[in-house]
């Protein structure tokens, strides 16, 4: 990876661990589900109007928007209510080792011994992580933020094909226009009340939004689509999930007055253990 795509590519989790955690206090007025087809229609609105139609690959990305975008988001921001933020930020982390198991799956590449170590051990950490106290009962939200987790590997499947063919911040912009109207009607459908949500949201949740939006959407998925195009998926996953437990746990610390626990960051660091155990064996692969 050049240096050029290497500073491209931490930008990603400056910008997505910080607007992660950030999402939390935002659901407190927005149902997660709206939330996130507010941010995609923003993200839409200020896009389409600048890059092309991409034809031929509609329905392509139809399919990812509904996996990578529509049911990624709502079951991880579904998640992410439910428990909080710097537990999920660690327990992100297991879209390495997911990807690991999709590419098997899907692509046919047969993980070697120090892989399936390393999957293992990021594993052991989620079962460490979940003993903390500030989990304790919440069985829900960490089964849907792993999911989601989950989720997001097969997405980049999906993606890593129609990334090649298009530029960035064109699939950015019509992977947002399927998914924000679609997630808005899921939400007046299982949340009901949409336009009361809407109209009585305060200051701090609509710029939260817009944030989302305006900003977090189109910066870390362009620069993410921009260097998945030029390089192999596991170069581009080290930089960005590693980078965002800090940004992520700094966020969830210094703005949500958060406290981690011992177990928490404990098993966060055995997670991430096994993720550098699993980078390190696909990087040794491809030399």
């Amino acid at each position: 990876m050049t240096f050029k795509d290497t500073l491209i590519a931490s930008l990603v989790p400056i910008f997505l661990g910080y607007g992660f955690v950030i999402a939390k206090p935002a659901m407190e007025h927005f149902p997660p589900i709206l939330l996130m087809g507010l941010r995609f229609t923003f993200a839409a609105s200020i896009l389409i109007w600048w890059f092309p139609i991409p034809r031929g690959y509609l329905k392509q990305i139809f399919i990812a928007s509904l996996i990578a975008n529509t049911l990624q988001y709502s079951v991880t921001y579904t998640g992410l209510n439910l428990i909080d933020a710097s537990a999920a930020v660690l327990l992100v982390q297991t879209e390495v080792p997911f990807g690991v198991l999709f590419a098997y799956f899907m692509l046919k590449e047969k993980p070697t011994i120090r892989s399936l170590i390393g999957i293992t051990i990021a594993f052991v950490g989620v079962y460490i992580l979940t003993g903390s106290p500030n989990l304790e009962g919440k069985f829900l939200g960490i089964f849907l933020t792993i999911l989601g987790s989950a989720i997001w590997a097969l997405g980049q499947v999906l993606v890593k094909p129609l990334s090649k063919e298009i530029a960035p911040l064109t699939l950015v912009a019509w992977l947002a226009v399927f998914s924000g109207p679609i997630l808005i009607f899921l939400s007046s459908i299982l949340d009901g009340n949409t336009i009361n949500y809407i109209k009585y949201a305060n200051f701090n949740s609509w710029a939260i939004a817009f944030y989302l939006g305006f900003f977090m959407q189109p910066i870390t998925y362009g620069c993410f689509y921009y260097v998945l195009k030029n390089n192999p998926l596991y170069k581009v996953l080290p930089i960005v999930t590693m980078g965002i437990p800090l940004t992520g746990l700094l966020a969830a610390i210094l703005v949500l007055g958060e406290k981690p626990t011992t177990e928490l960051y404990f098993g966060g660091f055995i997670i991430l253990i096994g993720v550098i155990l699993i980078i390190y064996t696909k990087q040794k692969k491809s030399n």
